[in-house]
């Protein structure tokens, strides 16, 4: 049976022409700087978020990892929005890797203000940790794929930089928000330390991701890549990859974040199912199920058991991730057979009426 997935934009495969693009890259040791495609892609990749380098990584966690390794050190500690990816889906990797420790702030759909940043900000004195970073994302992962207005981002990050804090900007969807907000991503990033950018998510590439920032902030990630492991030889084939991407694969974000439309508009048709249509900003969204008709991971078994992947998100939540590989007919057909299976799980937690023989 055909799989429509709509767990994550990571399930995306190589196109055709990707992986002639792949096959054709030239390549070379990437440890000591020889690989020629990924030297491309890096010189490109810092020219079009007008910073002074950019260094490629093995994924976003590594690379996020690397940037907060540049600003921070054993006993210091971030500001970040509660649903941060880096603070929560990527191991406990500022701890482990480096001491240093995630203050949780608040924050409408992701996206702190000056004012959640300050209300979590203590004093300083020998008892607290140093804080040194503010970490922010764009688009929101777990803030429902929420595009950070330019004005309000640029607020922030201005925040942070009177404080004499650095910023690092978890980009793994930011081509999203760029295509959803009308911006570049230098305009978005003036005022950003380190950025970190998947290629491995909404542009379809297999894996890779970079950190870009100054020249003395890449050095030092360079030296932390080689520690962390993420050292690579001859990279060149995934870089070609992300070359490729960059190309192709960037203005069509816009049919990704329409089809999440669509199955938002769907799904708020749907009795029982909860979604807002109007906050569906690029390729992510999520609806609840009411409790009475049952929980998000009996829903997903049976949508899943005819082809239609998605992720049980929370107690009530269901996330869906629009994608390079699902079109507009499979969104129709995913949202047909969530309409049959959702009438299906409401019908057998109907209760059963017991009728007095006489």
């Amino acid at each position: 049976m055909p799989v429509i997935d709509l767990r994550s934009d990571t399930k995306t495969r190589p196109t055709p022409e990707m992986y002639q693009a792949m096959v054709e890259a030239p390549v070379g040791d990437d440890m000591d700087g020889e690989d020629p495609t990924v030297n491309r892609l890096q010189e490109r990749v810092a020219e079009m978020f007008g910073k002074e380098a950019a260094l490629f990584g093995v994924s976003g966690t590594m690379t996020n990892q690397l940037g907060i390794r540049c600003h921070c050190g054993p006993g210091d500690e971030l500001l970040i929005h509660r649903t941060g990816h880096i603070a929560n889906y990527e191991g406990g990797a500022p701890a482990a890797m480096s001491g240093i420790t995630c203050r949780l702030v608040g924050g409408e759909r992701g996206m702190p203000t000056p004012e959640d940043f300050e209300a979590e900000l203590h004093p300083e004195a020998q008892h607290y940790p140093r804080t040194r970073l503010v970490c922010l994302e764009n688009s929101t992962n777990m803030g429902g794929g929420a595009a950070w207005p330019i004005d309000r981002f640029r607020e922030a990050a201005g925040w942070a930089r009177e404080r004499g804090f650095r910023v690092h900007l978890d980009g793994a969807r930011l081509f999203n928000a760029c295509v959803a907000r009308g911006y570049t991503p230098a305009d978005l990033t003036a005022e950003v330390d380190t950025i970190s950018i998947c290629f491995s998510k909404g542009l379809g590439c297999p894996m890779g991701s970079m950190l870009i920032g100054s020249a003395d902030d890449i050095c030092k990630a360079f030296r932390a890549r080689k520690l962390f492991g993420g050292a690579l030889r001859q990279s060149g084939i995934i870089a070609g990859a992300a070359l490729f991407a960059l190309d192709h694969h960037i203005d069509r974000l816009s049919e990704d974040h329409a089809n999440a439309r669509l199955m938002a508009d769907q799904i708020a048709a749907m009795p029982g199912l909860r979604c807002d249509p109007a906050t569906v900003e690029t390729n992510i969204l999520f609806f609840e199920l009411d409790s009475e008709i049952g929980t998000p991971q009996q829903l997903a078994t049976a949508v899943r058991e005819r082809g239609v992947v998605m992720m049980p998100a929370g107690p009530r939540t269901i996330r869906v991730c629009t994608h390079l590989d699902v079109t507009r007919d499979d969104i129709k057909q995913a949202a047909g057979v969530l309409g049959e299976e959702l009438e299906n799980l409401r019908q057998s937690a109907k209760p059963v009426s017991l009728v007095r023989q006489g």
